[in-house]
């Protein structure tokens, strides 16, 4: 009964949708006052309402593990942990795509309830392209991928969800990510209502912005925390594989930063009209790309849901129809918007377009390294990409943007001269020469990762200079998250930059008792005995590690055998300390004669940790932003109300 309630919700919302569609149509055909017009808000809450009442079923579903949903029976399993059993419900393709268009349907509804600063024609022209977005996505559910099929007859046990995905990070990371990408889809709308009724105003980019901020914010800590997952998780030792999957997420994410400095040139100076809309429909262009990519079934990750040529057909289609007829709008309308204030290129909005050419350069570089392979292997022959391409090519703007980010804030709006901030010039050369010296003469290292840390240093003075000479306690919140997110963008650098230079691995066949080093610690491997967990057994070493001549820690890697479904993972066990990491993973016995070897893989990372840091400190400086435009949008709110009062 619960499944064909979460049905039912779904097929009522898609048909809402197409009632908010028709009515946005009409009101850009007729004007606001025609009937049909008037019942697009509703129809957008309404239709927010279902999705959740869906969405909350198949939850239930996934928590009591009824078996004879076919979902469920493909993806969980009675002994699994309840958090997993959840975490199920958007494990999997179906799921995911139920997830996304909730999402995009509270997103919806909320526009419809709260925003009434934009014209009442853009707001609905905006609730209509909203509306026909999702059209698509209930059309894939309800046609080719629908969550609450049943099964007859119910088996017996489910299958389980993918080993790897058993994992608290993995719980929280695909939600996260996702309200980024629909928070795209917001703005993607906003984009095409304003093209569609030439009102690209400053009032325009601040109704935008804070679901850019918000969509931007999310899309960094799902970042972060799949980065981090994949670390400890895969046991490979890494924090970032140019997986195709990976830049799947990546790429919406440089769009969305492009695109959140646009909109606030836009909405404080009333310039780059024309580049914002243009970003407004890349950024959610990537997001469908990403989604093509992972649920096309033309990539093999351990990420990706491999599904048949029928759905990869669907979403080709779909991406087609979003992209293409938004880019045809584009080129339609873009002349016709005005142009907008002019400035000079020495000014923060010139700092602002420099990196957003680099981003957007960035962007085709990382695109252009995902896609090529699939072309190749299309084409008959097989070709790989990897850091060697991504790492020196991306430098190549990479390294000029970070250098324009630790000088542009301090720069004044339309027009400045450098000979104003020539001290604070002067200190963020001095950062970078003493880094670039200090790594150089004391490490000896290579050059990238040598340029990451003098940048990276003159990034994080920089990025405090905007708040010399201001009483910090009346610093305005915006200044504040801009101020920690530049300070973020810094430390992961270094992070990088440090993992790269100054990391050591040791790969060993050690008998118990025996010991070796890694750096400055010492293993030494005490025992190797079984375990057994709630759905898994796993061999677990007892490793005893000290740094330096200090005291021993015990650390406890895993390598696990699951039975549901039946998979080998490999647990890593980490030790962090303040200037980095100690990473542990535990093989199969070693062959030979005589007493048993284990093959042990030690790492060694100085300062890892600040990648994560550093990710979750951008992220809170875009939240605190978030709330200062709120804050401040609120206010001015109040005071419209008051004058017209």
């Amino acid at each position: 009964m619960i499944a064909e309630l979460g049905l039912a919700a779904l097929w009522l919302a898609a048909a809402l949708a197409a009632l908010q569609l028709l009515g946005g149509v009409i009101a850009l055909a007729r004007g606001e006052a025609e009937p049909l017009a008037g019942l697009v808000r509703p129809a957008a809450q309404v239709q927010a309402l279902l999705c959740a009442i869906a969405f909350a079923a198949l939850l239930y579903l996934f928590a009591v593990t009824d078996l004879s949903v076919a979902l469920v029976a493909s993806n969980s399993h009675s002994a699994k942990p309840a958090i997993f059993k959840l975490a199920g419900a958007w494990g999997n393709h179906e799921g995911s795509m139920l997830l996304w268009i909730t999402v995009m349907a509270l997103a919806g509804g909320l526009i419809a309830w709260v925003e009434h600063r934009l014209p009442e024609r853009t707001l609905l022209a905006t609730l209509a392209a909203q509306a026909f977005v999702g059209l698509g996505f209930y059309a894939f559910l309800l046609a080719s991928s629908n969550p609450f099929a049943r099964m007859v007859p119910a088996p017996a046990e489910g299958a389980g969800l993918n080993p790897l995905l058993q994992d608290i990070g993995l719980a929280l990371h695909p939600p996260v990510l996702y309200c980024g990408y629909v928070g795209l889809s917001v703005a993607f709308s906003f984009a095409v209502g304003a093209l569609l009724t030439r009102e690209v105003t400053p009032t325009f980019a601040r109704v935008m912005r804070p679901w850019v901020l918000g969509a931007w914010v999310a899309l960094t800590l799902g970042i972060t925390a799949g980065s981090y997952w994949a670390y400890y998780e895969l046991g490979w030792g890494g924090w970032w594989f140019w997986d195709p999957v990976e830049n799947a997420s990546l790429m919406p994410w440089l769009a969305a930063t492009a695109l959140l400095h646009s909109a606030g040139v836009l909405a404080a100076r009333d310039a780059l009209r024309t580049w914002t809309l243009m970003l407004g429909v890349v950024a959610f262009s990537m997001s469908m790309i990403g989604t093509f990519l992972v649920r096309s079934g033309i990539l093999t990750s351990v990420h990706a849901f491999a599904v048949d040529p029928e759905r990869g057909t669907f979403i080709l289609v779909l991406l087609a129809l979003y992209i293409g007829g938004a880019l045809a709008l584009f080129a339609l309308r873009a002349g016709t918007v005005a142009e907008g204030e002019r400035f000079a290129i020495v000014s923060r909005e010139g700092g602002l377009v420099i990196n957003n050419v680099a981003l957007s350069a960035i962007l085709g570089i990382v695109l252009l390294g995902t896609l090529y392979p699939l072309l190749t292997e299309a084409l008959g022959f097989r070709v790989s990409v990897g850091p060697p391409y991504f790492n020196p090519v991306g430098a190549i703007f990479f390294l000029p943007a970070m250098a324009v980010l630790a000088v542009g804030p301090l720069l004044r709006w339309r027009q400045d001269r450098l000979a104003r901030i020539r001290w604070q010039m002067v200190a963020v050369a001095i950062a970078f020469t003493v880094a670039l010296l200090a790594a150089w003469l004391l490490a000896g290292i290579a050059l990238l990762p040598l340029l990451g840390m003098a940048l990276a240093a003159a990034v994080a003075v920089g990025s405090v200079l905007p708040l010399a000479r201001r009483k910090l306690t009346r610093a305005p919140l915006t200044l504040w998250g801009m101020v920690l997110a530049h300070l973020g963008v810094a430390l992961a650098v270094f992070g990088m930059a440090a993992d790269s230079a100054f990391t050591t691995e040791r790969l060993v066949a050690l008998r118990t008792g025996e010991q070796t080093s890694v750096g400055p610690w010492r293993v030494i491997l005490e025992n190797v005995e079984p375990v057994a967990g709630p759905n898994w057994t796993a061999l677990t070493a007892s490793l005893q590690v000290a740094h330096a001549g200090g005291a021993p820690v015990l650390l406890e890697p895993q390598a696990r055998s699951f039975w549901a479904p039946a998979q080998q993972t490999s647990e890593s066990a980490l030790l962090t300390r303040w200037n980095g990491q100690l990473y542990a993973v535990i093989g199969g016995q070693a062959p030979g004669d005589g007493p048993e070897r284990w093959q042990l893989r030690l790492w060694w990372k100085p300062f890892v940790t600040c990648i994560w840091y550093g990710g979750g400190l951008i992220a809170f400086g875009g939240l605190l932003a978030l709330i200062g435009h709120v804050v401040g949008d609120l206010r001015r709110r109040r005071r419209w109300r008051e004058a017209r009062a």
